[in-house]
C-alpha cells in the first residue's frame, strides 16, 4: 500500500472568512471572546480558538457554510454545548467554528413507533422534558446537559447505559452534511436494516471528522411503572467491583450501578452538605414493575452479602431518588472543589467486566502511590470508569504526574483487552494511544477519513496521532 498521510498546512483564511461575512452577515463573529469560548475544552489542554464562529439557524446554512470552507480549504469544526473533555472543539489549524446551539427543535415523535428526530442543538434534559407527558424518555445520561448532535459525535454513553446501552445503540437514523456541503441521510425509522453499509454507525463517534450531524433518529423507551433506588457501602473498592462482575454475569437486569469511591464520597459530603459513609460506594437502580423491582432489589442484596455490602436500603420515592443521582451528577463539581485552585482532569477506560475489579484496584493504588488527589467514579455495569486528576498546572512536576497515571490506565486498559476511553473520545487528548489500541486497523480508518473528506477540512487534528501515516 501506497504512503499516504492526513495533513493541513495552517494558513491565512482572510479570504474564506470575507466569503462567509457576505453570505452570513452579522450571524458571523471573530470576535476573540466568542472564539475562545468555542474552543473551550473543559481539561488542561491549550484553548485554540477557531478564526471565527458562525451560528446557523437550519441546515442549509451548515451546508453553504461548508461549501464554502471547502472551496477555500478552510477547517470546520461543529460545536454544541461545549462539554466535550478531550479537546474535541479545538481548531489547532484555525477555521470556522459553526455553533449547533440554535438548531434545537424537536422535529417528530412518534408514540407508536418509539421514536423521535431532533436537530442536533436539542439537549438530553430539553428532549425529556418535552416528551414527560408521553408516558416516553430518552435514556442516555452522560451526567452534563449535553446536546443531542454533541452526543452523538463522541459516541455518548452515561449511567444507564448497562441497561440501555450507548448512543450506538439508540441512534436509528442520521442527517448529515459531508465535507462537500452535501446533505445526506443514513437510515429510516424501521429498528433495522441489512442493506449496504452501516453510514450511521460510522459517523457515530466520528467527533465532526466525516461530517456534520443536522438531524438524528433516536429510539425512546417506557417510562418504567416503578423505579426503585438506593446505596450500600463497601469496605474496599476491589470488594464493590467484584459484587459489579457477579451482578451483571448474573443477568440482573439492573438499569444503573455506578461505583463511587472514599475519595469522591467525601467531595459529594462537602459539596452537597450530605453525610454519606466516606467508603467506596454503589448507586444503584431498578426499573420495573413493583414486584420485579422488589425481585430485583433481594436478588442485588443477596449478591453484595457475599463481597461484604452492608447498608442496602433502597425506596421508589422520586424525590429521593433525585436528591440521590443529583449527587452523582455533581461528582465532576464536587471533585474540583476538594482543590479549587487546580485544574481538573478528566480520562476514562473501559474493560471487559471480568477485569473491573482488577483495572479499577491497580489505578486507584497508582493514585495513592503518586500522593495526588484523584476521585474514582464509573458507570461499572458496562467496565467504564473515571479518574479525575486535581493538577497544579503550573507545578511541571504534577503535570508529569498526572500524564503518568493516564498513560499507564491507558495502557492498562487496553492491554486487559479495553479501551483507552469508554465515553469521552480521542479527540486531541487520547491520540497518542490509538495505534496501541488498534494496530493496522489505522490503516482502514484512515482510507474512510481520506475518502470522504479528500481536503481534510472536517476537524482536522482530532483523534488520529499527529505523524498517522500507512505503508
Amino acid at each position: 500500500m501506497s504512503t499516504s498521510k492526513l495533513s493541513i498546512a495552517k494558513k491565512d483564511h482572510s479570504e474564506a472568512i470575507a466569503a462567509l461575512q457576505t453570505r452570513f452577515g452579522k450571524h458571523l463573529t471573530t470576535n476573540i471572546t466568542v472564539r475562545e469560548q468555542h474552543g473551550h475544552t473543559m481539561t488542561w489542554l491549550a484553548n485554540q480558538p477557531p478564526d471565527a464562529v458562525l451560528t446557523v439557524q437550519d441546515k442549509h446554512e451548515v451546508a453553504a457554510a461548508v461549501e464554502i470552507c471547502n472551496q477555500y480549504q478552510m477547517p470546520v469544526i461543529a460545536f454544541g454545548i461545549g462539554s466535550s473533555l478531550e479537546g474535541q472543539l479545538n481548531a489547532p489549524y484555525g477555521g470556522l467554528c459553526i455553533d449547533m446551539y440554535s438548531m434545537d427543535a424537536i422535529l417528530q415523535v412518534n408514540n407508536e413507533d418509539l421514536t423521535v428526530t431532533v436537530q442536533p442543538g436539542v439537549t438530553r434534559e430539553q428532549l425529556n422534558h418535552y416528551l414527560r407527558d408521553t408516558g416516553l424518555f430518552f435514556p442516555i445520561d452522560p451526567g452534563a446537559n449535553a446536546s443531542i448532535g454533541g452526543m452523538v459525535a463522541t459516541r455518548a454513553s452515561g449511567t444507564n447505559a448497562v441497561r440501555y446501552g450507548t448512543m450506538k445503540d439508540v441512534v436509528l437514523a442520521l442527517e448529515i452534511v459531508t465535507a462537500s456541503g452535501e446533505i445526506v441521510r443514513t437510515g429510516n425509522r424501521a429498528k433495522k436494516s441489512a442493506a449496504g453499509y452501516d453510514l450511521t454507525r460510522l459517523i457515530i463517534g466520528s467527533e465532526g471528522t466525516l461530517g456534520i450531524v443536522t438531524e438524528i433518529t433516536l429510539k425512546l423507551f417506557g417510562i418504567s411503572e416503578c423505579i426503585g433506588s438506593g446505596i450500600c457501602h463497601f469496605s474496599t473498592i476491589e470488594d464493590a467491583c467484584q459484587a459489579v462482575m457477579l451482578t451483571i454475569q448474573m443477568c440482573l437486569p439492573i438499569a444503573r450501578i455506578e461505583l463511587l469511591d472514599a475519595m469522591q464520597i467525601k467531595a459529594c459530603n462537602q459539596y452537597a452538605n450530605l453525610d454519606l459513609d466516606e467508603v467506596p460506594t454503589l448507586f444503584v437502580e431498578f426499573h420495573g414493575t413493583d414486584a420485579s423491582v422488589a425481585e430485583q432489589a433481594k436478588i442485588f442484596t443477596d449478591i453484595i452479602e457475599e463481597f461484604g455490602g452492608r447498608d442496602f436500603a433502597w425506596d421508589t420515592n422520586e424525590a429521593e431518588r433525585k436528591r440521590l443521582w443529583q449527587a452523582r451528577h455533581n461528582a465532576y463539581h464536587a471533585s474540583s472543589a476538594l482543590r479549587p485552585k487546580a485544574s481538573a482532569l478528566s480520562t476514562d477506560a473501559c474493560v471487559p467486566i471480568s477485569r473491573l475489579a482488577e483495572c479499577v484496584s491497580a489505578t486507584a493504588k497508582d493514585i495513592e502511590a503518586s500522593g495526588m488527589i484523584g476521585p474514582i467514579v464509573g458507570h461499572v455495569g458496562d467496565g467504564n470508569f473515571h479518574v479525575l486528576l486535581l493538577v497544579d498546572t503550573e507545578n511541571p512536576e504534577e503535570i508529569a504526574t498526572a500524564d503518568g497515571i493516564i498513560s499507564r490506565l491507558a495502557t492498562r486498559a487496553i492491554e486487559m483487552n479495553g479501551t483507552c476511553t469508554g465515553e469521552h473520545g480521542i479527540g486531541q487528548g487520547k491520540q497518542k494511544y490509538m495505534q496501541q489500541e488498534h494496530g493496522n486497523a489505522l490503516v482502514l480508518m484512515q482510507a474512510i477519513k481520506s475518502a470522504l473528506d479528500p481536503k481534510n477540512i472536517l476537524n482536522p487534528g482530532k483523534i488520529w496521532p499527529e505523524a498517522l501515516s500507512s505503508s
